[in-house]
Protein backbone atom coordinates (compact mmCIF):
# COMPACT_ATOMS: atom_id res chain seq x y z
CA UNK A 1 0.00 0.00 0.00
CA UNK A 2 2.48 2.17 0.95
CA UNK A 3 4.71 1.77 -2.23
CA UNK A 4 1.66 2.41 -4.85
CA UNK A 5 0.65 5.69 -2.69
CA UNK A 6 3.97 6.98 -3.08
CA UNK A 7 3.84 6.28 -6.61
CA UNK A 8 0.67 8.20 -7.10
CA UNK A 9 2.14 11.22 -5.02
CA UNK A 10 4.69 11.21 -7.06
CA UNK A 11 2.90 11.82 -10.06
CA UNK A 12 1.40 14.57 -8.24
CA UNK A 13 3.82 16.41 -7.44
CA UNK A 14 5.50 16.49 -11.01
CA UNK A 15 1.86 18.06 -12.08
CA UNK A 16 2.30 20.82 -9.49
CA UNK A 17 5.93 21.50 -9.11
CA UNK A 18 9.31 22.11 -10.49
CA UNK A 19 12.22 19.68 -9.41
CA UNK A 20 11.93 16.63 -7.14
CA UNK A 21 10.68 16.43 -3.92
CA UNK A 22 13.97 16.17 -1.20
CA UNK A 23 12.13 14.01 1.60
CA UNK A 24 9.30 11.69 1.31
CA UNK A 25 7.74 10.28 4.73
CA UNK A 26 4.67 7.47 5.21
CA UNK A 27 2.60 7.19 8.11
CA UNK A 28 -0.07 4.36 8.53
CA UNK A 29 -3.54 4.96 10.61
CA UNK A 30 -4.47 2.99 13.51
CA UNK A 31 -7.69 1.06 14.69
CA UNK A 32 -8.32 0.73 18.51
CA UNK A 33 -8.67 -2.78 20.20
CA UNK A 34 -8.88 -2.27 23.22
CA UNK A 35 -9.11 0.50 25.49
CA UNK A 36 -11.41 2.97 24.81
CA UNK A 37 -10.38 6.74 25.74
CA UNK A 38 -7.86 5.02 28.26
CA UNK A 39 -4.88 7.23 26.63
CA UNK A 40 -5.44 10.35 28.29
CA UNK A 41 -6.96 8.73 31.74
CA UNK A 42 -3.13 7.57 31.52
CA UNK A 43 -4.23 4.03 31.28
CA UNK A 44 -3.67 1.08 28.50
CA UNK A 45 -4.54 0.35 25.17
CA UNK A 46 -4.21 -2.05 22.38
CA UNK A 47 -3.94 -0.62 19.16
CA UNK A 48 -3.13 -2.06 15.90
CA UNK A 49 -1.12 0.22 12.74
CA UNK A 50 -3.09 -0.53 9.58
CA UNK A 51 -1.89 -0.95 6.23
CA UNK A 52 -3.35 2.44 5.17
CA UNK A 53 -1.97 5.59 5.68
CA UNK A 54 -0.77 8.87 4.30
CA UNK A 55 2.28 10.18 2.39
CA UNK A 56 4.04 13.53 2.65
CA UNK A 57 6.72 15.39 -0.03
CA UNK A 58 7.79 18.42 0.57
CA UNK A 59 11.05 20.41 -0.66
CA UNK A 60 12.52 23.70 0.15
CA UNK A 61 10.91 26.69 -1.38
CA UNK A 62 12.40 29.98 -2.71
CA UNK A 63 11.26 32.06 0.25
CA UNK A 64 9.37 31.71 3.54
CA UNK A 65 5.77 30.67 1.95
CA UNK A 66 4.71 26.99 2.79
CA UNK A 67 2.37 25.71 0.20
CA UNK A 68 0.44 22.47 0.87
CA UNK A 69 -1.46 20.38 -1.45
CA UNK A 70 -3.89 18.25 -0.18
CA UNK A 71 -4.96 15.39 -3.50
CA UNK A 72 -7.33 13.57 -1.45
CA UNK A 73 -9.68 16.63 -1.30
CA UNK A 74 -8.08 18.39 -4.40
CA UNK A 75 -7.55 21.54 -2.04
CA UNK A 76 -4.27 23.73 -1.23
CA UNK A 77 -3.24 26.41 1.30
CA UNK A 78 -0.55 28.94 1.53
CA UNK A 79 1.11 30.57 4.82
CA UNK A 80 4.27 31.99 5.56
CA UNK A 81 6.60 29.99 7.66
CA UNK A 82 7.41 33.15 9.89
CA UNK A 83 3.78 33.00 11.24
CA UNK A 84 2.44 29.78 11.58
CA UNK A 85 -1.11 29.56 12.62
CA UNK A 86 -4.33 27.22 12.62
CA UNK A 87 -6.51 27.89 9.84
CA UNK A 88 -10.06 28.09 9.64
CA UNK A 89 -10.49 27.71 5.68
CA UNK A 90 -8.81 24.62 5.24
CA UNK A 91 -8.79 22.52 8.76
CA UNK A 92 -7.29 19.22 7.27
CA UNK A 93 -3.98 21.00 7.24
CA UNK A 94 -4.24 22.40 11.03
CA UNK A 95 -2.65 19.14 11.67
CA UNK A 96 0.31 19.75 9.36
CA UNK A 97 0.82 23.21 10.27
CA UNK A 98 0.70 22.26 13.98
CA UNK A 99 3.33 19.76 13.81
CA UNK A 100 5.76 22.49 12.04
CA UNK A 101 4.71 25.20 14.84
CA UNK A 102 5.75 22.52 17.57
CA UNK A 103 9.02 21.72 15.23
CA UNK A 104 10.15 25.13 15.26
CA UNK A 105 9.59 25.66 19.10
CA UNK A 106 13.65 26.18 20.38
CA UNK A 107 14.92 26.04 17.04
CA UNK A 108 16.31 28.99 14.75
CA UNK A 109 13.65 29.89 11.89
CA UNK A 110 14.42 28.38 8.63
CA UNK A 111 15.58 30.48 5.70
CA UNK A 112 12.97 29.12 3.35
CA UNK A 113 9.50 27.80 3.22
CA UNK A 114 8.40 24.76 1.49
CA UNK A 115 6.06 23.42 -1.38
CA UNK A 116 4.63 19.72 0.41
CA UNK A 117 1.92 17.69 -1.22
CA UNK A 118 0.06 15.16 1.02
CA UNK A 119 -1.82 11.57 -0.04
CA UNK A 120 -3.52 8.84 2.07
CA UNK A 121 -5.92 6.24 1.24
CA UNK A 122 -6.92 6.45 5.66
CA UNK A 123 -10.70 7.12 5.36
CA UNK A 124 -11.00 10.41 6.99
CA UNK A 125 -13.80 10.71 9.78
CA UNK A 126 -13.77 6.93 10.51
CA UNK A 127 -12.14 6.88 13.41
CA UNK A 128 -9.14 5.36 12.22
CA UNK A 129 -6.76 8.33 12.63
CA UNK A 130 -5.91 9.52 9.35
CA UNK A 131 -5.34 12.93 11.23
CA UNK A 132 -1.88 11.16 13.24
CA UNK A 133 -1.24 9.54 10.27
CA UNK A 134 -1.00 13.18 8.47
CA UNK A 135 0.85 14.46 11.49
CA UNK A 136 3.35 11.78 11.72
CA UNK A 137 4.08 11.79 8.16
CA UNK A 138 4.46 15.50 8.36
CA UNK A 139 6.74 15.65 11.11
CA UNK A 140 9.07 12.87 10.11
CA UNK A 141 9.47 15.14 6.50
CA UNK A 142 9.78 18.01 7.83
CA UNK A 143 12.19 17.46 10.75
CA UNK A 144 14.31 15.84 8.43
CA UNK A 145 13.99 18.69 5.42
CA UNK A 146 15.36 21.22 8.23
CA UNK A 147 17.43 19.21 9.84
CA UNK A 148 15.93 19.36 13.23
CA UNK A 149 16.57 16.06 15.53
CA UNK A 150 13.46 14.41 16.81
CA UNK A 151 12.84 11.17 18.77
CA UNK A 152 10.17 8.41 18.29
CA UNK A 153 8.30 10.56 21.55
CA UNK A 154 8.50 13.78 21.29
CA UNK A 155 7.60 13.25 18.00
CA UNK A 156 4.39 12.21 18.66
CA UNK A 157 3.81 15.08 21.57
CA UNK A 158 3.91 17.08 18.51
CA UNK A 159 1.33 15.20 16.58
CA UNK A 160 -0.29 15.80 20.20
CA UNK A 161 0.23 19.69 20.94
CA UNK A 162 -1.04 20.12 17.11
CA UNK A 163 -4.27 18.29 17.97
CA UNK A 164 -4.50 20.28 20.89
CA UNK A 165 -3.36 24.09 20.07
CA UNK A 166 -4.43 23.92 15.83
CA UNK A 167 -7.10 21.31 15.66
CA UNK A 168 -8.98 22.09 19.05
CA UNK A 169 -8.81 18.33 20.24
CA UNK A 170 -7.49 17.03 23.76
CA UNK A 171 -6.71 13.96 23.05
CA UNK A 172 -3.75 11.26 24.33
CA UNK A 173 -1.18 10.15 22.96
CA UNK A 174 -2.73 6.52 21.19
CA UNK A 175 -2.98 7.69 17.99
CA UNK A 176 0.76 9.09 17.53
CA UNK A 177 2.50 6.30 19.48
CA UNK A 178 0.42 3.81 17.39
CA UNK A 179 1.16 5.19 13.76
CA UNK A 180 4.82 5.27 15.00
CA UNK A 181 5.37 1.71 16.51
CA UNK A 182 3.31 -0.14 14.11
CA UNK A 183 4.61 -3.71 13.64
CA UNK A 184 3.91 -6.59 11.30
CA UNK A 185 1.32 -9.37 12.57
CA UNK A 186 1.32 -7.55 16.17
CA UNK A 187 -0.71 -5.68 18.22
CA UNK A 188 0.60 -2.82 20.53
CA UNK A 189 -0.04 -2.71 24.28
CA UNK A 190 0.58 1.07 25.65
CA UNK A 191 1.10 2.20 29.13
CA UNK A 192 0.69 5.71 28.88
CA UNK A 193 1.60 6.50 32.15
CA UNK A 194 5.13 5.26 31.47
CA UNK A 195 4.61 5.96 27.52
CA UNK A 196 5.79 2.64 26.82
CA UNK A 197 4.72 0.30 24.20
CA UNK A 198 5.40 -3.81 24.22
CA UNK A 199 4.85 -5.55 20.94
CA UNK A 200 1.70 -8.62 20.94
CA UNK A 201 2.29 -11.03 18.54
CA UNK A 202 -0.62 -11.87 16.88
CA UNK A 203 -1.80 -14.96 14.75
CA UNK A 204 -1.44 -14.76 11.03
CA UNK A 205 -4.61 -16.25 10.63
CA UNK A 206 -6.46 -13.49 12.10
CA UNK A 207 -8.12 -10.35 10.06
CA UNK A 208 -9.57 -7.39 11.61
CA UNK A 209 -12.51 -6.06 9.37
CA UNK A 210 -12.94 -1.99 9.77
CA UNK A 211 -16.81 -1.49 8.67
CA UNK A 212 -16.98 2.33 8.08
CA UNK A 213 -20.57 3.43 9.42
CA UNK A 214 -19.54 6.81 6.95
CA UNK A 215 -21.67 8.74 10.11
CA UNK A 216 -18.55 11.52 10.07
CA UNK A 217 -17.22 11.78 13.61
CA UNK A 218 -15.90 15.47 14.64
CA UNK A 219 -13.92 15.13 17.84
CA UNK A 220 -13.56 18.75 17.61
CA UNK A 221 -17.31 19.54 18.32
CA UNK A 222 -16.47 19.12 21.74
CA UNK A 223 -17.89 15.80 22.92
CA UNK A 224 -14.43 14.11 23.23
CA UNK A 225 -13.42 17.16 25.06
CA UNK A 226 -16.42 16.89 27.24
CA UNK A 227 -15.61 12.79 27.83
CA UNK A 228 -12.34 13.71 28.97
CA UNK A 229 -13.61 16.41 31.44
CA UNK A 230 -15.76 14.44 32.68
CA UNK A 231 -13.35 11.97 33.01
CA UNK A 232 -11.04 14.49 35.09
CA UNK A 233 -13.91 15.06 37.85
CA UNK A 234 -14.19 11.71 38.08
CA UNK A 235 -10.63 11.43 39.06
CA UNK A 236 -11.26 14.20 41.78
CA UNK A 237 -14.13 12.52 43.26
CA UNK A 238 -11.95 9.41 43.75
CA UNK A 239 -8.84 11.31 45.37
CA UNK A 240 -11.63 12.71 48.38
CA UNK A 241 -13.10 10.11 48.85
CA UNK A 242 -10.11 7.31 48.93
CA UNK A 243 -8.31 9.58 51.01
CA UNK A 244 -4.89 9.57 49.13
CA UNK A 245 -3.31 10.98 45.69
CA UNK A 246 -5.42 9.58 42.00
CA UNK A 247 -3.29 11.30 39.25
CA UNK A 248 -5.77 9.59 36.49
CA UNK A 249 -8.24 7.11 36.52
CA UNK A 250 -5.62 4.72 36.18
CA UNK A 251 -5.07 4.99 40.34
CA UNK A 252 -8.64 4.15 40.40
CA UNK A 253 -9.20 -0.42 41.23
CA UNK A 254 -12.39 -2.22 40.23
CA UNK A 255 -13.38 -2.76 43.51
CA UNK A 256 -12.76 0.86 44.60
CA UNK A 257 -14.74 1.47 42.13
CA UNK A 258 -17.87 -0.88 43.27
CA UNK A 259 -17.39 0.57 46.64
CA UNK A 260 -17.88 3.98 46.27
CA UNK A 261 -19.89 4.56 42.63
CA UNK A 262 -23.06 5.53 44.66
CA UNK A 263 -21.35 8.27 46.51
CA UNK A 264 -20.64 10.07 43.26
CA UNK A 265 -22.25 12.00 40.71
CA UNK A 266 -24.14 9.22 39.15
CA UNK A 267 -22.54 10.56 35.48
CA UNK A 268 -19.05 10.73 36.51
CA UNK A 269 -19.45 7.31 38.16
CA UNK A 270 -20.47 6.05 34.30
CA UNK A 271 -17.85 7.41 33.17
CA UNK A 272 -15.24 6.04 35.66
CA UNK A 273 -16.89 2.49 35.33
CA UNK A 274 -16.01 2.32 31.49
CA UNK A 275 -12.43 3.58 31.87
CA UNK A 276 -11.34 1.36 34.53
CA UNK A 277 -13.28 -1.77 32.78
CA UNK A 278 -11.30 -0.64 29.67
CA UNK A 279 -7.73 -0.75 31.29
CA UNK A 280 -8.68 -4.10 32.72
CA UNK A 281 -9.77 -5.12 29.57
CA UNK A 282 -6.55 -3.72 27.27
CA UNK A 283 -4.51 -5.86 30.18
CA UNK A 284 -6.29 -9.33 30.20
CA UNK A 285 -6.50 -9.17 26.53
CA UNK A 286 -2.77 -9.18 25.73
CA UNK A 287 -2.39 -11.78 28.26
CA UNK A 288 -5.42 -13.92 26.18
CA UNK A 289 -2.80 -13.40 23.17
CA UNK A 290 -0.11 -14.34 24.00
CA UNK A 291 -2.16 -17.88 25.51
CA UNK A 292 -3.48 -18.25 22.40
CA UNK A 293 -6.65 -17.66 22.77
CA UNK A 294 -8.72 -15.18 20.46
CA UNK A 295 -12.14 -16.41 20.87
CA UNK A 296 -11.74 -14.87 24.94
CA UNK A 297 -10.07 -11.32 23.26
CA UNK A 298 -13.17 -11.27 21.07
CA UNK A 299 -15.46 -11.60 24.18
CA UNK A 300 -13.89 -8.64 26.05
CA UNK A 301 -14.36 -6.99 22.44
CA UNK A 302 -18.10 -7.22 22.83
CA UNK A 303 -18.20 -6.23 26.45
CA UNK A 304 -15.97 -3.02 25.87
CA UNK A 305 -18.60 -2.18 23.14
CA UNK A 306 -21.25 -2.67 25.46
CA UNK A 307 -18.81 -0.15 27.96
CA UNK A 308 -18.98 2.26 25.55
CA UNK A 309 -22.84 2.06 24.75
CA UNK A 310 -23.68 2.40 28.04
CA UNK A 311 -21.32 3.73 30.24
CA UNK A 312 -19.52 6.24 28.15
CA UNK A 313 -22.41 7.06 25.54
CA UNK A 314 -20.18 7.45 22.93
CA UNK A 315 -21.73 4.79 20.32
CA UNK A 316 -24.15 5.59 17.67
CA UNK A 317 -26.95 3.38 15.93
CA UNK A 318 -25.09 2.41 13.41
CA UNK A 319 -22.19 1.42 15.58
CA UNK A 320 -24.85 -0.85 17.82
CA UNK A 321 -26.58 -2.16 14.67
CA UNK A 322 -23.05 -3.60 12.87
CA UNK A 323 -21.72 -4.80 16.51
CA UNK A 324 -25.18 -6.66 17.10
CA UNK A 325 -24.87 -8.15 13.62
CA UNK A 326 -21.87 -9.06 14.33
CA UNK A 327 -22.67 -10.59 17.51
CA UNK A 328 -24.98 -13.17 15.35
CA UNK A 329 -22.37 -13.43 12.47
CA UNK A 330 -20.76 -17.05 11.93
CA UNK A 331 -16.85 -16.57 12.03
CA UNK A 332 -17.28 -13.21 14.08
CA UNK A 333 -15.38 -13.59 17.31
CA UNK A 334 -15.22 -10.07 18.99
CA UNK A 335 -16.66 -6.55 17.42
CA UNK A 336 -16.34 -3.01 19.04
CA UNK A 337 -16.41 0.59 17.74
CA UNK A 338 -12.81 2.04 17.38
CA UNK A 339 -11.66 5.21 18.40
CA UNK A 340 -12.95 8.16 19.68
CA UNK A 341 -16.48 7.06 19.23
CA UNK A 342 -19.76 9.42 18.54
CA UNK A 343 -19.60 7.42 14.34
CA UNK A 344 -16.93 6.03 12.43
CA UNK A 345 -15.45 2.54 12.26
CA UNK A 346 -16.29 -0.65 14.13
CA UNK A 347 -13.81 -3.13 14.39
CA UNK A 348 -14.44 -6.56 13.81
CA UNK A 349 -12.56 -9.69 14.81
CA UNK A 350 -12.36 -12.77 12.40
CA UNK A 351 -10.58 -15.30 10.64
CA UNK A 352 -8.61 -15.11 7.24
CA UNK A 353 -10.79 -17.69 5.96
CA UNK A 354 -14.22 -16.56 7.46
CA UNK A 355 -13.25 -12.49 6.48
CA UNK A 356 -15.14 -12.18 3.05
CA UNK A 357 -18.17 -14.06 4.13
CA UNK A 358 -18.21 -12.17 7.21
CA UNK A 359 -17.65 -8.88 5.55
CA UNK A 360 -20.47 -9.21 2.87
CA UNK A 361 -22.90 -10.40 6.14
CA UNK A 362 -22.45 -7.61 8.03
CA UNK A 363 -22.54 -4.89 4.74
CA UNK A 364 -25.73 -6.54 3.79
CA UNK A 365 -27.43 -6.24 7.73
CA UNK A 366 -26.02 -2.48 7.60
CA UNK A 367 -27.80 -1.81 3.85
CA UNK A 368 -30.91 -3.35 5.03
CA UNK A 369 -31.39 -1.57 8.60
CA UNK A 370 -30.15 1.84 7.14
CA UNK A 371 -30.50 1.78 3.05
CA UNK A 372 -27.34 2.78 2.35
CA UNK A 373 -23.59 0.65 2.20
CA UNK A 374 -21.29 0.63 4.67
CA UNK A 375 -17.73 0.11 2.98
CA UNK A 376 -15.85 -3.08 5.04
CA UNK A 377 -11.97 -3.12 4.70
CA UNK A 378 -9.63 -6.16 5.49
CA UNK A 379 -6.68 -5.44 7.17
CA UNK A 380 -3.45 -6.82 8.52
CA UNK A 381 -1.61 -5.05 11.27
CA UNK A 382 1.33 -3.43 9.15
CA UNK A 383 4.39 -1.61 10.30
CA UNK A 384 4.60 2.10 11.72
CA UNK A 385 5.84 5.51 10.02
CA UNK A 386 9.18 5.98 8.31
CA UNK A 387 11.46 8.30 6.56
CA UNK A 388 11.64 7.15 2.93
CA UNK A 389 15.67 7.99 2.58
CA UNK A 390 15.61 9.52 -1.20
CA UNK A 391 12.30 10.18 -2.44
CA UNK A 392 13.07 7.70 -5.36
CA UNK A 393 12.67 4.85 -3.04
Amino acid sequence: MQSSLLETARAQWTRRFAGGPAVAAYAPGRAEILGNHTDYNEGWALSVALNRGTVFLAAPAADTRCRLVACDMNEETVFDLRSVAPSREHPWSNYARGVLAMLLRGHPLPSSGFDALLLGDVPVGAGLSSSAALEMAAGLALADLYGIPIGTLDLARAGQAAEHEFAGTRCGLLDQLSSLHGRRHALMLTDFRSLSVRTVPLDKDIRFLLCDTQVKHNLTDGAYNERRAQCETAAREFERLLKRPVAALRDVSWPEWETHAAEMDPLAARRAAHVIGENQRALDGAALLEQGDPDAFGRLMFASHASSRERFENSCPELDALVDAAHAAPGVMGARLSGGGFGGAAVVLTRKRDAQAVGQTLAEAFRLRFKRTCPVLEIEPGDGATLLHGADA
